[in-house]
């Protein structure tokens, strides 16, 4: 047992459950906040490092009250334009909402909560360094935060499929592989602060899945044997499934977007749903 799978059995009844829903409860607030008072966010709430160092650290956590979609038209505004912002921030919320729901179903709360905790705190260290190594004040919101909540999900659900502009469908790695570019833009055209503010805002994803992933799967030998048991399983009888969740039983014929993936720590050639992926019983080979 690895000692995040221990840490996990001692500390996951601690963990917050359905996590999402609360995060959409502070961005509903941090919408209401923009449309009645938008300086109140930057001068109080934001992610200011140094105001955090003088003694308002509430700004660790208020800072992710920040939109998904950024600023909104405040009251007074044009009716066409704040419907818009509402329209666009509702349809970000939805959207953030599903992914994070599907990886803690997927995952298990603990996990999810280690994820999503441990963006914050890369953030709030992104700011802080940028703060005192550096010299630069940054005003980090949700955006990168959101960016790598989808990077989780891509890698989970690499091929689910998205309707770009309500029409096209894209899978979930191609969007992924453009959130890259983007982070790798930024990299490239920033500065030394700016740089430290997207290595520390990834952080989480690639800290958590170097702990939670069992890297020994990339070995030459595991490779060879899924390779092996894949081609034993091209030929399907007619009538047959080509996946089994060996917990639940489910298969492909149970619903379009079950994904399917083999253990390499169980002993034999065990297959798992996304639901039972993380939280299945090893099989031993003793």
């Amino acid at each position: 047992m690895s000692l995040f799978q221990k840490f996990e059995r001692k500390f996951s009844r601690y963990a917050i459950r359905n996590l999402m829903y609360y995060i959409m409860i502070l961005y509903a607030i941090g919408i209401v906040i923009q449309m009645i008072m938008p300086m109140l966010y930057w001068r109080f709430l934001s992610l200011n490092a140094g105001a955090i160092l003088h003694g308002q650290i509430w700004r660790i956590i208020t800072f992710i009250i920040y939109p998904p979609m950024g600023t909104m038209a405040p009251l007074g505004s044009s009716m066409g334009v704040m419907l818009s912002d509402l329209l666009f921030n509702g349809i970000a919320l939805s959207l953030y909402y599903s992914l994070g729901t599907n990886l803690e179903r997927t995952w298990g709360a603990f996990r999810f909560n280690v994820y999503f905790f441990m963006g914050i705190i890369g953030h709030v260290l992104a700011a802080v360094i940028g703060y005192l190594v550096f010299g630069q004040l940054m005003f980090l919101t949700t955006t990168y935060l959101n960016l790598s909540l989808f990077f989780a999900f891509a890698v989970t659900y690499p091929d689910l499929q998205f309707l770009l502009f309500m029409v096209i469908p894209v899978k979930a790695k191609v969007l992924a592989i453009f959130d890259g570019i983007f982070f790798a833009y930024g990299f490239i055209v920033g500065g030394a602060a700016e740089r430290c503010a997207i290595v520390l805002s990834l952080a989480n994803f690639l800290i958590f899945f170097l702990m939670t992933r069992n890297v020994s799967r990339y070995a030459p030998k595991e490779v060879k044997r899924r390779r092996e048991f894949r081609n034993q399983t091209k030929i399907v009888p007619a009538g047959g499934v080509r996946h089994r969740c060996a917990v639940c039983g489910r298969t492909e014929k149970d619903g379009e977007n079950l994904e399917f993936r083999y253990c390499s720590k169980c002993a034999g050639n065990y297959e798992y749903c996304q639901d039972h992926l993380y939280t299945h019983q090893h099989v031993s080979g003793n």
